[in-house]
């Protein structure tokens, strides 16, 4: 079982870059986000669990976060390993998941950063646009408007919400990237740390970060010898 933990900040591209991973390498992508969202819909113990907390505004648990993934790993589909995203969040959530997986003898083979510089960081994230009369969304990088500042559909103006303003997510990437450094350090602390430039082109980013996997499980099978 290769277990891979991808970490970046907001629009690193960490979410399409897992889905492209899955898809290569035959493994499930697992995000924490979408497992507590199957839990609630099931209506599982777990998942009614975690909805008390999610229906206070809390966060759930590490122990039951860690448990859902837990579960997840028991799934036919992830015999052969699986992608973590979103988790873990900072460094105690990442020392409780190696306890937890070495128990089950297992272990997170390896921890891939995909960097991107705070400055692209914010262009990116900033560069979401809504149009006024119907909500259709636009990004100035990926899915720009045929004519700038209108919308493609009804040609109504377009204009950008206070969460996606510039300063906005700067102060909130100021927050979340003190947690992801967190993380970085401890992994890079236990050597399973690899980090990929992810201002490259999609491709080039997804190259670099399967030949990260590849070495890391090269490196859990001389280990294993």
């Amino acid at each position: 079982m290769t277990v891979v933990v991808l970490l970046g900040a907001p629009g690193a591209g960490k979410g399409t870059q897992a889905d492209l991973l899955a898809e290569r390498l035959g493994i499930p992508h697992v995000s924490t986000g979408d497992l507590f969202r199957a839990a609630v819909r099931d209506a599982s113990p777990i998942g009614l669990e975690a909805r008390r907390y999610m229906e206070r505004g809390q966060l759930v648990p590490d122990d039951i976060t860690i448990q859902m993934l837990l579960d997840r790993l028991t799934e036919p589909d992830a015999a052969g390993g699986v992608i973590l995203d979103g988790f873990p969040r900072n460094r105690a959530q990442a020392e409780a998941l190696a306890s937890a997986l070495a128990e089950g003898g297992s272990k997170v083979d390896r921890a891939i950063n995909i960097d991107v510089p705070t400055d692209e960081l914010v262009r990116r994230l900033s560069g979401r646009w809504v149009c006024g009369e119907s909500g259709h969304v636009y990004n100035e990088s990926t899915n720009p408007p045929k004519v700038p500042g209108r919308c493609d559909l009804d040609g109504s103006p377009l204009v950008q919400r206070e969460d996606d303003k510039p300063e906005t997510i700067r102060a909130r990437l100021d927050q979340q990237l003190a947690s992801l450094r967190d993380v970085i350090g401890y992994y890079d602390e236990t050597g399973l740390l690899r980090s990929v430039d992810g201002v490259q082109p999609i491709d080039q980013v997804t190259t670099a970060l399967l030949t990260a996997v590849a070495e890391g499980a090269a490196s859990g099978a001389h280990e294993a010898r």
